[in-house]
């Protein structure tokens, strides 16, 4: 469990250098924490008003349609003036498709066939 949570922190980093926003969060859905409504009380505490909820996720299953907006509206509740957002899925983004064919690239070269 600590291998998760060492790549939602590193994750979060990234996303915090690429973006330029100071507050960003990880949360997990279920089973590890932080859970989502830890990360939305730590936007709140540092001054958040808007908080953005990107999911990552592929595709917008049931975890995306129900699970997600079910746990972001559960803690929207615990802080009045906060309006949470869940954003859509990374879905079929042509980023996605570069990096899966760098990964193939570098499997190509590398690896050892099974």
């Amino acid at each position: 469990m600590w291998k998760a949570l060492l790549m939602l922190n590193l994750t979060v980093i990234a996303i915090r250098e690429t973006s330029g926003r100071q507050i960003v969060e990880g949360a997990h859905m279920e089973i590890a924490e932080p859970t989502i409504a830890d990360a939305v009380r730590k936007c709140a505490s540092a001054g958040a008003t808007t908080i953005v909820v990107a999911p990552y996720f592929l595709s917008r299953g049931r975890h995306i349609q129900e699970d997600i907006p079910a746990l972001v509206a559960a803690a929207q509740e615990q802080h009045p003036g906060v309006n949470c957002i869940v954003a859509e899925p990374i879905g079929l983004d042509p980023l996605m498709a570069q990096l899966i064919e760098m990964r193939v690239q570098t499997a190509s070269t590398t690896a050892t066939a099974y």
